[in-house]
């Protein structure tokens, strides 16, 4: 049969991916390639694990040295990208994958669907969507040498958009000796099939992670589009610095020491403007929002009311102007878990979050019995948004009451710490601030930060059987208009059991060098179809 794809993500991902599709055209042979781009992103990589870590560091590192089964394209419809056909049975209950010919690891070993197959099993043992696909199979095998089953258990018609998750804990394809790996443990070995080679050899955590072109790489033939289609790698080396100052970085790009700077501070963009040799655009013109996470195992946010209050003390507008992200690109109210300016917008149970109301706020704190106990809020101080969304919610907290500790520290060192379960007094923590794009946030099921399992979940471990019961609904449920219905049960309900609380929806320009060519808005930081003249 030919491949069955759902729209269910459609609408949704169509504005989210609603970026030009047309790159540079691939072909069965890559092309010559050419010079060194350098490029600094939002930040530097610290680890190499896209299983055990969701830092959007380790996705941007996956792109590159990983491929995928399938991939996301322009309009959000999940295409084969390592898959040549794929056939579903007349039920719908079985879905056999056969992979295309020319697949090769970087140490030169074929892919194999042994590969795949391993690799999906240590994914969805800890991505939220992964554990969702998994709940509804009743097997999964491999068949022969290119060739694998999915056998389900129960309706699930998200199949090929889970297997082409692009964010949070992306499913990429790597050797079976290394899907082996148990899920909770970090591997080093960064053995990809993509279209770039990562050099572990020049590789310095937080300071410098170097790729090389993959000569063996096989492009699909069609054009890429979004982060499908021909991945035609044209660079010969990528060198991706760790510069975490922005005026560093915008001096940088100024005197052509560097390429490209994926988010740019709001301060250093004009001065950026005035060069005729630096061009600015939108590599994600839906936005990002910011997400407070409150840690629910920990007293006081382990009681809904203190988590409330937090509703109380976010001054989303605040929060943008704090950041000095400039009026065009704010948006300046957003109650939406899955983003403003989509098809999934809602502000069903909306509450908080235009103006802040101490009384409201410290009511609430009451109800919830705090009583001064010291608040630890982890700062990544080297990333300017999350470092003055954070200083400016937290003296709001102070203005409520409450007894605020702001730990200052990196991103890498937080998105370790936040791993920890233990109490405050024991290096534990309440709060954490990150940035989430809106592939990150886009439905009920890909939200990490949404799902509260109760058992397992990424950092913060929000535990409600209803909000997980309306977010099963809502993917199982065929017919659209009772599924919009869901998403405005599942909107409620998680403003009501506040898995986290947004922070404020912006948009933010990424620059490069003019003589640049081929970067698209793709939402995630990619380099193939790019070249430097």
């Amino acid at each position: 049969m030919a491949d069955r794809r759902t729209s269910i993500l459609a609408g949704a991902a169509a504005a989210v991916l609603a970026f030009s599709g047309a790159m540079a055209p691939a072909a069965a042979q890559q092309p010559a390639p050419s010079g060194t781009l350098r490029v600094v992103l939002a930040n530097p990589l610290a680890s190499l694990d896209p299983v055990v870590s969701t830092a959007a560091f380790i996705r941007n590192h996956g792109f590159l040295v990983y491929d995928q089964l399938f991939g996301l394209d322009s309009q959000g419809e999940a295409r084969p990208q390592m898959v040549d056909r794929h056939e579903v049975s007349a039920d719908g209950m079985t879905h056999r994958f056969t992979l295309r010919d020319g697949l090769a690891f970087h140490d030169g070993q074929p892919v194999r669907a042994a590969d795949a197959v391993a690799s999906i099993r240590r994914w969805s043992q800890r991505d939220i969507a992964g554990r969702a696909l998994a709940a509804a199979t009743a097997a999964m095998e491999v068949v022969d040498d290119k060739t694998f089953t999915i056998r389900l258990s129960r309706p699930f018609g998200l199949v090929t958009e889970v297997l082409a998750r692009p964010t949070a804990s992306a499913l990429f394809v790597m050797p079976e000796r290394i899907a082996s790996t148990p899920a909770n443990v970090a591997f080093t070995d960064p053995t990809g099939s993509g279209p770039f080679i990562f050099r572990q050899q020049e590789y310095l955590p937080g300071e410098r992670a170097v790729y090389l072109r993959n000569p063996a790489y096989r492009p699909r033939s069609e054009p890429a589009d979004g982060l499908a289609g021909g991945k035609v790698a044209l660079l010969e080396r990528i060198e991706w610095l760790g510069i975490n100052d922005p005026a560093t970085a915008a001096a940088a790009l100024q005197s052509g020491e560097i390429d490209f700077i994926e988010q740019p501070t709001p301060d250093v963009l004009p001065l950026l403007a005035r060069n005729r040799n630096i061009r600015t655009f939108q590599l994600d013109p839906i936005g990002s929002m910011v997400w407070l996470r409150p840690n629910h195992t920990q007293p006081p946010f382990n009681n809904p009311a203190a988590r409330r209050a937090l509703l109380h003390l976010v001054n989303q507008q605040e929060n943008l102007q704090a950041v000095g992200v400039a009026p065009a690109e704010q948006v300046p109210y957003c109650p939406a878990y899955f983003l403003c300016g989509t098809p999934l917008e809602s502000n069903a149970g909306a509450e908080g979050l235009r103006e802040i109301n101490l009384e409201r706020a410290r009511a609430l704190l009451r109800e919830a019995g705090y009583n001064g106990e010291r608040v630890v809020f982890l700062n990544a101080t080297d990333s300017p948004v999350n470092n003055a969304v954070t200083l400016t919610m937290a003296e709001n907290m102070r203005r409520a009451g409450l007894n605020m500790d702001v730990v200052a520290m990196d991103w890498a060192t937080l998105s370790q710490r936040r791993n920890r379960r233990e109490p405050v007094e024991q290096g534990g923590w309440n709060l954490f601030v990150t940035v989430a794009n809106v592939l990150d946030a886009q439905n009920p099921l890909v939200n990490v930060y949404l799902g509260s399992p109760c058992q397992g979940g990424p950092a913060g471990w929000p535990c409600d059987e209803e909000l997980e019961r309306l977010r099963r609904a809502w993917w199982e449920e065929a017919d659209p208009a009772k599924r919009r219905q869901i998403l405005d049960q599942v909107q409620a309900r998680a403003t009501e059991s506040l898995p986290y609380i947004n922070g404020g929806q912006f948009r933010r320009l990424a620059a490069h060098r003019t003589n640049i060519e081929g970067l698209r808005p793709t939402i995630i930081p990619v380099f193939w179809g790019v070249t430097k003249r």
